[in-house]
């Protein structure tokens, strides 16, 4: 199909809704244009055609043979077009909303939270899906992702929701109050991580330790690692955020801090989001402005 031969969209519209209603100024008004506007188009198609598509000879426009053929040809490709629209945004509607998020971020952040969602969009079916695991976003599958870093994720449209640094974080009872001034006076005591991390190695690489840890590495879901944290059964590397109120309270140890410009992020394909996905991004927003302003 040569597209360049076409008409312009707009005209073809104004010819279809022209051809329904039989008047210029009701398809104006459908169209939310003058009618002024429709006459024009209607003008541009015939001299784009090369054709007279309306009988002006009368009082009132009629359609020629040439423009009831044009006319029953937009009704069938326009109406294909309107079935198909309404057919995938249905569909599209009918979908759950697939979060995917860290077990940690889902335990301390999002689900003390979630009620306050479900409560203002109970026609919005969700799938969380708790994993340390980094996921494709692909159409069809995960519609947002909300992940710990900087942001810079290629493909991806990312806006800071919750920004905080990493901690290196122990019990008092597993320090022994030991003096830990480097990284590698921590490296006889066992660490501790999530499920589908390395925050810990990727922190001691940071910090240029080659030496590996002696007393090795114990991988738990999230909500096990606080408690294993708290137990004094090893060191872990963890959101600031998340571990504030156990410093706070003495139940753990803040031992290094790093930098600021980190935190979870809102991450989702460019593009429009479907209606479920928009509302769950604006409620993070909302929840993000409240913690703000509070």
């Amino acid at each position: 199909m040569s597209w360049r031969d076409m008409p312009s969209l707009a005209a073809l519209r104004a010819f279809a809704v022209f051809a329904e209603t039989g008047h210029v100024q009701r398809a104006g008004a459908l169209l939310n244009v003058s009618h002024a506007a429709i006459s024009q188009q209607l003008r541009q198609l015939e001299a784009h055609m090369g054709l007279a598509l309306l009988d002006r000879s009368g009082r009132s426009l009629r359609l020629t043979p040439e423009g009831e053929q044009l006319a029953q040809a937009l009704t069938l490709g326009f109406g294909a077009i309107r079935s198909a629209v309404q057919d995938l945004t249905v569909r599209g509607a009918g979908q759950p909303l697939h979060v995917t998020c860290t077990p940690m971020f889902a335990t301390h952040w999002l689900m003390p939270r979630l009620p306050v969602f479900r409560q203002a969009h109970p026609d919005v079916d969700l799938v969380i899906d708790p994993s340390g695991e980094v996921m494709q976003l692909v159409p069809g599958g995960i519609d947002i992702a909300l992940r710990y870093g900087k942001g810079d994720w290629p493909g991806m449209e990312t806006e800071m929701l919750l920004a905080s640094p990493m901690v290196v974080v122990a019990a008092p009872g597993l320090l022994d109050g030991r003096s830990v001034t480097r990284p590698e006076n921590l490296l006889d005591l066992p660490w501790l991580e999530e499920i589908g991390t390395n925050e810990a190695s990727v922190w001691l690489k940071s910090r240029g330790v080659t030496e590996a840890v002696k007393a090795g590495r114990i991988k738990l879901p999230g909500n096990l690692l606080m408690d294993a944290l708290r137990a004094g059964q090893g060191v872990a590397v963890s959101v600031q955020a998340f571990v504030a109120p156990d410093i706070a309270e003495g139940r753990l140890v803040q031992l290094f801090c790093e930098e600021k410009g980190r935190g979870y992020h809102i991450a989702h394909r460019p593009g429009v989001l479907r209606p479920g996905a928009r509302h769950f991004v604006n409620w993070l927003r909302r929840e993000r402005d409240s913690i703000a302003d509070s």
